[in-house]
Parts: C-alpha cells; structure tokens; sequence
C-alpha cells in the first residue's frame, strides 16, 4: 500500500528521512493513550520534554547520538539516538526539525554541535517552552529502528508526534519520538 499524505504527516519528520535515504515508512498506527501500556504510556502521556523525563525515568543523564542530518537556512533536522550515559543504552529513536530562526546564540551553536538533546539544551536556557504532543503511535519498526534498538527481531513499539512551542505559541521543533520496546 502506498503511503497516503496523512498517513506521512502522521509521522513528520520521520517520512522526510525515509524519503531523502529511499527506505519505506515503517508501519504504523495511531493509538489512544489507554492502549498504551506501562512503563511507555507514563514516558509518552504528558506534556514535558522527553529528555528530562527519560532522565528521571532511568536515573541517568543522556547523551546525542546523532544518525544523519540536513539543513537549509532556517530549519536543522535530524535523526538521532538518545542514549543513557552509562552504557550507552538506547532509550529513544527521534527524528526532529528544529527551527533555528527561533534560537539566539549561544543556543543555536548547540543545537548545531549535536551534543546534546534539545530538551537538555532548552532547559539550560530557561526558553519558556511547551510540549504538545499531537498523536500517540504504535510502531512495527522496520529493519532500520530495529538496528537502531539492537533488536534481533522487529518488535511493536510505542511513539508519538509532538510538537515544542515558544510563549508565543510559535514552534520550535517538530518530533518524532519512539521508545524501545
């Protein structure tokens, strides 16, 4: 089955990846909150920033591995690993377009550095911001998230679409966010 427009908006930015690398959509779909199951429905189900929720969730602070990245004048995107420091476990999939226009220095240099996640970036610089996701996901993730995981077999796994606003509602980055399962 051909991927529709929304069902490739259902996933922005992640379908703008799969298109420039030539993979195919994983599969997907939408899911209620309730149909989420513990622990991912708690790391998934709010409105704060996943860098500091999967901090707290594993008691360890996390590092950037970024996958590939483009940009263009005004927008950076990338897909990434976020891993614990310890070990370098992988406890989240994204790909992200961050709108750099929105970003003053020295922000916008760290952002670019690829170091650190943005969550992490944005709470260091005390820029007012909100999280709102707009879907909740369930994912059959295809060979490329299950060698991203270390998976030696494609398990469904939960996501969601969120998107972060400045105060004045503008947004800052777009997300997808996939947990391992």
């Amino acid at each position: 089955m051909m991927p529709t427009d929304s069902m490739r908006s259902r996933i922005h930015p992640l379908d703008e990846f799969c298109l420039r690398d030539g993979r195919p959509l994983p599969e997907f779909v939408e899911v209620q909150p309730a149909e989420i199951p513990e622990p991912a429905r708690s790391l998934l189900v709010h409105e704060r920033d996943m860098t500091r929720t999967l901090e707290q969730f594993h008691g360890c602070s996390i590092h950037l591995r970024v996958l590939s990245k483009y940009s263009d004048a005004t927008t950076y995107c990338r897909e990434s690993v976020l891993e614990l420091d310890r070990g370098d476990q992988p406890v989240e999939f994204g790909a992200i377009k961050i709108y750099l226009e929105r970003f003053a220095e020295p922000w916008r240099s760290q952002i670019l550095e690829a170091h650190l996640p943005l969550g992490g970036i944005l709470n260091a610089s005390g820029l007012r911001y909100s999280s709102r996701p707009s879907a909740y996901l369930r994912f059959a993730p295809d060979a490329f998230i299950a060698a991203v995981f270390r998976w030696s077999e494609r398990v469904w796994t939960y996501g969601r679409q969120n998107t972060l606003r400045d105060e004045k509602g503008r947004p800052l980055a777009e997300i997808i966010e996939i947990l391992p399962a």
